[in-house]
């Protein structure tokens, strides 16, 4: 039978699960979008983003509560503020995603063929992140074996260093049309910053990731 301190964690874990699959359809929503390049879908990204930041608040909260109610130790206490740090990161993700979609309404039929063709190669990054968000997921509700766990970790760095080839690529790509066309474009100078944008999720994801390794391995990580 669980203690009730056990019981609060495992609310925790979920409440963070549930925030991440909605930050994961979310994702999902914005790569349809943008591979049809439809403006009518895009305002459909920030319906699973709806009051996400009233939930972050409650996990929270319910973490505040068992520190000051179950006094946690050891493994659980370092959990506890692992997953203080990890809805602050959520949050920036929510908060990343909508910017990006609003700025990416630049996609439609009548954008340049160079933009369209730039904004194709950068769903590659779309894809990446879905695939890291649902690693992530089953990094928070795996608490029993750590080998998985390790595993997990490690395929979403996989995914980090493909989303950072991604945009390498894509820089240079726009890079060399500048230089060809002889202009520097704004389009294409806020169309980076609008990639650079999405490719933060990837990385907050890491760093999920790396909270979620310390605080249920602790001082056995040693990279």
């Amino acid at each position: 039978m669980l203690t009730k301190n056990e019981e609060k964690l495992n609310e925790v874990r979920e409440r963070t699960a549930e925030i991440l699959e909605d930050l994961a359809i979310s994702q999902k929503i914005a790569l349809q979008a943008l591979e049809e390049c439809d403006r009518k879908s895009f305002t459909q990204v920030k319906v699973p983003l709806k009051k996400i930041g009233a939930r972050i608040e409650e996990i929270d909260q319910l973490i505040l509560t068992i520190f000051a109610r179950y006094s946690p130790e050891a493994g659980d206490l370092r959990e506890m503020v692992a997953f203080l740090k990890i809805t602050s990161s959520l949050q920036r993700i929510a908060t990343n995603e909508k910017n990006y979609m609003k700025n990416m309404e630049i996609c439609n039929p009548e954008a340049p063929e160079e933009v369209r063709k730039i904004i194709e190669i950068s769903l590659g990054i779309n894809r990446c992140t879905i695939s890291a968000l649902g690693y992530t997921i089953e990094m928070v509700k795996e608490i029993e074996d750590m080998d998985h766990l390790l595993e997990l970790a490690a395929k979403i760095n996989v995914e980090y260093s493909k989303t950072d080839d991604i945009y390498s690529m894509i820089e240079k790509d726009v890079l060399q049309l500048m230089h060809k066309e002889h202009i520097i474009s704004d389009s294409h100078t806020d169309l980076l910053k609008y990639i650079r944008k999405n490719l933060k999720i990837v990385d907050r994801l890491e760093d999920i990731s790396s909270r979620l390794i310390f605080a249920r391995i602790g001082e056995h990580v040693t990279s």
